[in-house]
């Protein structure tokens, strides 16, 4: 999209389209899409991209990225989604067989494997592994890493529960689990605890080293 002023001079008493080295005439135009006319103008043809405004750049940038959750994050109440997915072995496994395996499950999520955080997340996990089992919970991290970044994870840090690879965010959309930045499909950090095929507890925040702590906390209660 170009804009273009054009400057006239006169000539013999009529007014034409001017070239170089001659004086600039004002004009004025009229525009249907304003109230008040445009503002005079005195240069010689200026044509010129116009810039986009900031506004549509972003918007035109965010629809290469396909939405990344089309639900509210679930909550104490919902029934925990059936959804399957692929694990850090590259197995398929169905979440509802999961759930009906031992009294709770903790789905947590996280934004990328092997970062600070997450890796605080999961150490936390790991080293409150026992009593968690004891009282009865099966932990499930999930994020958007492939299954190499998951199982590289896993081995790097000992994790010693399923990790899983949800690379096309079923499990990420199910839960309704929001972007951690926008415009990219890395998991918020959060935490769910299922008991009974239904949501108990919820954890938007997404603790970190204490995450373990937390959940055992949630329990005592």
């Amino acid at each position: 999209m170009s804009t273009c002023s054009i400057g006239l001079t006169k000539t013999k008493g009529q007014l034409e389209p001017a070239s170089h080295e001659t004086t600039f005439l004002p004009f004025k135009i009229d525009s249907p899409l304003m109230n008040d006319p445009l503002q005079y103008g005195s240069s010689r043809l200026d044509c010129s991209p116009m810039k986009p405004p900031r506004l549509l750049t972003l918007l035109a940038a965010m629809s290469l990225f396909p939405a990344f959750a089309s639900a509210d994050p679930l909550k104490v109440g919902d029934a925990a989604p059936a959804v399957s997915a692929v694990t850090d072995a590259g197995e398929k496994i169905a979440f509802a067989d999961i759930y009906k395996k031992q009294p709770y499950t903790l789905v947590y999520f996280y934004p990328k494997a092997d970062t600070p955080g997450c890796t605080k997340q999961g150490c936390s996990l790991r080293d409150g592994y026992e009593a968690l089992t004891k009282k009865g919970v099966a932990v499930i991290g999930v994020s958007h890493d492939d299954v190499a970044s998951q199982k590289a994870f896993k081995e790097k840090y000992q994790l010693p529960f399923t990790l899983i690879a949800d690379m096309d965010s079923a499990v990420i959309k199910a839960f309704g689990v929001p972007a951690a930045m926008p415009m990219t499909r890395m998991a918020h950090r959060s935490a769910y605890l299922i008991k009974g095929g239904k949501i108990v507890y919820s954890d938007y925040k997404g603790t970190t080293d204490k995450q373990a702590e937390t959940i055992l906390a949630e329990l005592a209660k």
